[in-house]
């Protein structure tokens, strides 16, 4: 019987030991409470945060897009003037170009007419003539593309596309009836009573 009681006195010893230390170290509902709203607070805060950067880098994003497309355009500006200035340029240079190699062909095809033995005395002379013609329209094309140019026109082009017949083109923002008028004056003066056709290209 005193065995029996021992061990039951041990056994309810030993479990209010058991739940002392429990008591002890389990944490009470304010301290659950304090824990979890601090817990709570640091998510909002967290996530605030977060907003606050995703808004910030959204910001940088659009200056950066906005600054970007502003350099887009002003790039854009600026080849379209350099494309125009380009194509203008290319116009003058590569029509001159065609006329000196045509003229150059024609002329390497006359003085072959009269090197050939095969050629009779008349052919060699119309070929010398017209060497001559070739020479002689060089020569006024190009002082009359020097008089124009001295009158302010930043490029000129003269060129006779067939008999009495001629064409100027000159670089212009624009081109007035009177200015028009006084180049076909100087052309006129140059080649005599002829069909003129005057035109401008923009810079």
């Amino acid at each position: 019987m005193l065995k029996k009681q021992t061990v039951w006195l041990l056994t309810m010893l030993s479990l209010m030991i058991v739940l002392s230390v429990y008591y002890l170290n389990a944490p009470t509902e304010g301290d659950l409470a304090y824990f979890d709203a601090d817990e709570e607070q640091d998510q909002t805060t967290s996530s605030s945060n977060l907003d606050q950067l995703m808004n910030d880098s959204n910001l940088e994003e659009t200056e950066e897009a906005s600054m970007e497309e502003d350099a887009a355009e002003e790039e854009t500006e600026m080849d379209d003037l350099n494309t125009s200035s380009i194509n203008t340029n290319d116009y003058f240079t590569a029509t001159r170009i065609e006329i000196t190699n045509q003229r150059s062909a024609e002329r390497e095809r006359l003085e072959e007419i009269v090197a050939s033995s095969e050629s009779s005395s008349d052919e060699k002379n119309e070929a010398y003539e017209a060497m001559k013609e070739i020479d002689t329209l060089n020569t006024k094309e190009n002082i009359l593309e020097e008089e124009l140019k001295s009158n302010g026109y930043e490029e000129v082009l003269v060129r006779n596309v067939a008999d009495n017949s001629l064409v100027i083109s000159v670089q212009a923002d624009s081109l007035s009836a009177t200015e028009a008028n006084q180049i076909i004056q100087q052309a006129k003066d140059e080649f005599g009573e002829i069909k003129i056709e005057v035109n401008y290209k923009s810079s």
